[in-house]
């Protein structure tokens, strides 16, 4: 592909040309790894949940002196809390989230103080316990529940209960590896975190309802249907939109990713969760729920009947597993119609000697 072409294509002037469906076991066996990798860093390695889950002590106080987070993270690591969480708040007060100080209150406080320039008396020590976490938890997930039923009933209404279930799976797709990136990578889990993960399901929603709503108005045409089959129609769908997914996708992770590199700890790991979790939700609306729609509508007998003719027409389909599809990166044997217009836009050929004039009869040179 020239660079010509290849700019023509990101800017959506054409339309890419990739068997996604035909490849699907290939998608779902990567989608596959990944879960099991995920699941397995969730067992073996599990979140690191932050002191609001987990409990600990909220401190906060002046910073007289004008020391930096990393001189405070200096200090807290000689009482062995390496995993505080230490904030500059509104540039003269310093926030800190860190474990249980247990019997050792004191002298982590006295610290700080002198470090700060400040009395011990000036330090705020706040206990938070686990049960506030607890309850965070159980509201996330209500939440969760709740949004994937009305996502299940808005969507079934608005196209069909079998888009509804790809869509489903393709958002606990989405929610499983996003979880075990968290586990793998140590990252602490926070409120900003459960934040974040609910975000990802909305987007990743929105971007796998664009892609049903083209799937959708291509297979109202009975005559494509019928001449692709429904995978087929898929596939030549996905082609239509895979550019404006993944142009949508890189105008979102930009933002986020200057969040990631150049934010606070709290916007870090926030911005973290939304960048994986876009990441995998666009993966997951093109190669994962997609196919899974062609898979459960390829099951229907008529859409059975319409592959079987189309395997008739063009026996290079017979290679392809059932339902395949083949869309426009194969070449098929042009049908009949196609041919007639490949002969109708072939140019006539005009004989170059010129044509003699036709006599005029005995009969009518007489009445002249």
């Amino acid at each position: 592909m020239s660079v010509r072409s290849a700019l023509s294509t990101f800017r959506g002037h054409r339309d890419f040309h990739l068997n996604l469906i035909g490849r699907r076991r290939l998608w779902f066996s990567i989608s596959a790894v990944l879960i099991v990798i995920s699941v397995a860093g969730l067992l073996i390695r599990q979140l690191n949940l932050g002191i609001d889950f987990r409990g600990g002590t909220l401190l906060e106080y002046a910073n007289e002196r004008g020391v930096t987070t990393d001189q405070v993270r200096v200090t807290l690591a000689r009482f062995g809390h390496e995993d505080a969480v230490v904030q500059i708040v509104d540039q003269d007060q310093i926030s800190v989230r860190t474990g249980t100080l247990g019997d050792r209150r004191g002298e982590v406080t006295e610290a700080l103080a002198i470090q700060a320039g400040i009395p011990a008396s000036g330090i705020s020590a706040q206990i938070i316990g686990p049960k506030w976490g607890q309850q965070i938890s159980e509201k996330a997930l209500q939440g969760l529940i709740i949004f994937l039923i009305v996502v299940s009933i808005y969507i079934a209404f608005r196209f069909e209960w079998k888009m509804a279930a790809a869509a489903i799976v393709a958002l606990f797709h989405d929610l499983t590896i996003t979880a075990g990136v968290y586990a793998l990578v140590g990252r602490e889990v926070t409120p900003e975190t459960v934040i974040a993960i609910l975000t990802i399901l909305g987007y990743s929603l929105y971007d796998t309802v664009v892609i049903f709503d083209k799937i959708k108005e291509n297979a109202e045409s009975q005559a494509l249907v019928t001449r692709e089959g429904y995978s087929g129609t898929v596939n030549l769908s996905l082609n239509q939109v895979f550019m404006r997914s993944v142009n949508t996708s890189i105008t979102t992770l930009l933002p986020i990713g200057t969040l990631l590199f150049f934010g606070g700890d709290t916007l870090k790991n926030f911005a973290f969760a939304l960048f994986v979790g876009v990441a995998v939700g666009t993966y997951s609306s093109i190669f994962v729920a997609a196919p899974v729609l062609a898979v459960l509508k390829e099951r229907e007998p008529r859409m059975q009947q319409i592959r079987q003719r189309v395997t008739a027409r063009r026996p290079a389909l017979a290679a392809v597993p059932e339902g395949a599809g083949h869309g426009a990166a194969e070449s098929p044997a042009p049908t009949p119609r196609r041919q007639d217009r490949r002969l109708a836009a072939q140019p006539v050929q005009v004989s170059a000697r010129p044509r003699k004039p036709k006599k005029k009869s005995r009969a009518k040179r007489k009445r002249r």
